[in-house]
């Protein structure tokens, strides 16, 4: 299934850190995050990609082009420099499509942007670009294709620091809770969609308000709920603690690791 990556966001969050980057190109380790995600789901045999670009378009590109693969592979020097055998190589099977969908795009307009990339495609993939997980990606897709709906997201416990609020009618609080304990889930940002998603999204449409309204009214849209590691990446202390774990080597969403 080729992927839809939403690339253009600018991570204004993450500008606490020493040098502005457009988010999918913060670093984790030795690359930035699109390129971890893009790892998982080359993993799961899924390596064609559609970059849906805006701010930092020019870095992103710029990644790639001047892809080194020894920075993230084993290799081996000899001829007093001049010879380089790579051990393993990361991307020379994908296929990647860069598009410039709009510096102010909001998700909607990207994915109405790239529909001609997916044409004839009858399942696709897309994802937020803003997290990272351990789900086992084929498990989602056959719950998708067993509910026989347009449209599925991993449904996450959420991670941030805020508490959920209970109020009786004059206000006064009857319970605060953290809200991971809430029992409420949040979009994780990982989707699949049927070709039909486009029948839902109008021209200036961001993709979770009027066209998920459309989807929730038909009954076409499904959460897939995951209670395993899923950690998104908005802010600069979310970006460090996604590092730590790298460079701890318990890095669960390196799911390619495990082979």
């Amino acid at each position: 299934m080729k992927v839809v990556l939403f690339c253009g966001g600018q991570g204004m969050r993450l500008r606490e850190g020493p040098q502005p980057v457009p988010k999918p190109m913060a670093v984790i380790g030795y690359r930035p995050l699109l390129w971890h995600l893009m790892k998982y789901y080359a993993h799961y045999g899924h390596n064609e990609f559609i970059l849906c670009l805006g701010y930092g378009a020019d870095i992103i590109k710029q990644s790639f082009l001047n892809y080194n693969e020894c920075v993230s592979n084993d290799f081996v020097l000899s001829d007093g420099g001049k010879k380089v055998e790579l051990l393993r190589k990361d991307i020379e099977d994908w296929r990647i499509t860069f598009v410039d969908t709009g510096q102010n795009s909001n998700v909607g307009q990207r994915l109405l942007r790239v529909k001609q990339f997916v044409e004839g495609e009858n399942l696709f993939l897309a994802n937020y670009v803003d997290g990272l997980t351990d789900l086992v990606l084929p498990q989602q897709i056959e719950y998708f294709l067993t509910n026989h709906r347009v449209a599925c997201f991993l449904g996450v416990t959420p991670t941030a620091s805020f508490h959920t609020v209970s109020m009786d009618p004059d206000g006064t609080v009857s319970e605060i809770a953290h809200i991971a304990r809430s029992g409420n889930l949040i979009n994780g940002g990982f989707f699949v969609f049927r070709q039909e998603i486009f029948n839902y999204i109008n021209e200036g449409e961001d993709l979770v308000e009027e066209p998920f309204r459309r989807l929730i009214s038909g009954r076409q849209l499904v959460a897939y709920p995951y209670g395993g590691f899923w950690a998104c990446m908005d802010t600069f202390k979310e970006k460090q603690q996604l590092e730590d774990l790298h460079a701890s080597g318990r890095a669960p969403w390196r799911v390619w690791d495990a082979q």
